[in-house]
């Protein structure tokens, strides 16, 4: 008996069925699951379990999840690696490596305890493996090429069969030519719910991955062999404005899971809200060992999963807090030219290059308004409007948008927050504020104010009475 888990799929944006027949070309090939491909690059509907435990599904940012058939006590997936084009935001593709036409390929969910089966056919021009990051498994099924089982080569379908021993927060991504594979955006999310439908239960469960490119202006195809000067900090393989926001239902219980396969360590930091630290890949954390932050680091390699109730309504940011990483596009070698009058020296550069704009002086920040002609496939350093102006951001940027009122399965963006009247920051009219005082700069001959530096050498000595001895 089969059964595909496609409900709300098919009815999906972007969805197809590719046949068995399609994916290999050989007849004994009618016995493999369906091939589902996306071609949409916007988070597409949770999929709910048809059969067995219940569980609250997750929501891939810009993502998906793979349908599974029930083949009696197997759960049968279906993964193609393949080439395949992403739309990193509007304006710029890539051409990537990825499972069932994306990268990220589609999110992987089972219960702890399933029996699952995964096929994984090879339609890339080289041998490749895939590994699945964190689970426990007997070990010729832990996919790294050449030392627990062959490489798959390109055109050939290999199995891998394991009992989902723990619930948790996992992925998977090659292990055959590492380097290249993961730098063209080879890997997908990997979720294991409790058997028990009441575990850990919340009400919206978001999930995406940490991944970087160095693709230059123009080019269409990542740089394989940069190390750390990347110029695209995306969560599945998109970039600031190109990442759906997080929309949640005000007092939802929400978690958000995300790992990092980046060259990097990236604290995530959210506004608006403390978090409790739920979970890693190594496992869930005990509800006594939960500790509260507003940013967490997750580091190369690792996983994490925070948990919050949505009891402020508004648009919060979310974003990486390395400053660089919330850029988009950026050139490494452009100059500082803070502080400089770009304008006594734009005539003379005009004549060797027609239309240079005189940029940088008073800072970046400018750019964000600007809309200045760009190479084509690539985008603005920074970018991004809502509904007070330009938002000078890109990169690892999103926003977790907090509403009353909403359905408990709508992820549809509701727009921007109305803000009830004066809670936001305004221009101050009134009469002109006196200048501060200001502490005068050693040797200039200034009398100095009350804030002036005192020399360490004169500085009074509070004895134990409480008095100053001088």
């Amino acid at each position: 008996m089969t059964d595909l888990s496609r409900r709300g799929f098919l009815g999906a944006g972007g969805l197809a069925l590719a046949g068995a027949s399609m994916v290999s070309g050989r007849t004994q090939a009618a016995s493999l699951p369906e091939a589902p491909i996306m071609t949409e690059a916007t988070m597409q509907p949770p999929l709910y379990p048809r059969s067995g435990p219940d569980y609250q599904p997750v929501v891939t940012l810009n993502g998906w999840t793979l349908p599974w058939r029930q083949n009696g006590d197997w759960k049968e997936f279906h993964l193609v690696a393949e080439p395949v084009v992403r739309e990193l935001a509007p304006g710029m593709k890539a051409h990537l490596w990825g499972y069932n036409g994306q990268s990220p390929g589609p999110t992987i969910e089972a219960v702890q305890g399933d029996k699952v089966r995964i096929f994984v056919t090879n339609k890339l021009p080289e041998n490749t493996a895939v590994h699945w990051h964190g689970q426990l498994l007997p070990n010729g099924m832990d996919g790294v090429g050449g030392l627990t089982q062959p490489h798959i080569p390109p055109g050939k379908t290999f199995v891998y069969e394991f009992i989902c021993q723990k619930s948790g927060t996992f992925m998977y991504h090659p292990h055959s030519d590492e380097m290249v594979q993961m730098a063209m955006g080879m890997m997908g999310f990997f979720v294991v719910h409790p058997r028990d439908p009441a575990e850990r239960r919340v009400d919206r469960d978001f999930v995406f991955l940490l991944n970087a490119f160095d693709i230059e202006a123009g080019s269409y195809v990542p740089k394989v062999n940069t190390m750390l000067d990347f110029n695209l900090w995306c969560w599945n393989s998109r970039v600031f404005p190109g990442i759906d926001p997080l929309v949640v239902r005000q007092g939802d219980k929400v978690r958000i899971r995300f790992g990092n396969l980046t060259m990097t360590n990236h604290p995530i930091h959210m506004h608006g809200y403390d978090f409790k630290v739920t979970g890693t890949d190594g496992g869930w954390v005990p509800e006594t060992a939960q500790w509260p932050e507003v940013s967490i680091d997750v580091a190369v390699g690792q996983m994490r999963a925070f948990e919050f109730v949505a009891d402020a309504p508004g648009d919060w940011a979310i974003h990486c807090h390395k400053s660089h990483h919330t850029m988009n596009a950026m050139g490494h070698d452009v100059k500082t030219y803070i502080g400089v009058n770009m304008k006594k020296t734009a005539p003379a550069i005009k004549k060797v290059a027609p239309g240079y704009m005189p940029m940088g002086g008073s800072g970046m920040g400018e750019m964000g308004s600007m809309e200045m002609p760009l190479p084509d496939n690539t985008l603005p350093m920074m970018t991004g409007f809502a509904q007070f102006g330009p938002v000078e951001m890109g990169g690892m940027f999103s926003v977790v948008k907090v509403r009353p009122g909403l359905a408990a399965d709508d992820y549809k963006d509701p727009g921007w927050y109305k803000h009830p009247e004066g809670t936001v920051a305004y221009e101050w009219t009134g009469e002109k504020l006196a200048e501060p005082a200001r502490a005068t700069s050693p040797g200039s001959g200034a009398e100095a104010t009350e804030f002036r530096a005192i020399d360490p050498r004169k500085r009074p000595v509070r004895t134990a009475g409480g008095h100053d001895n001088h």
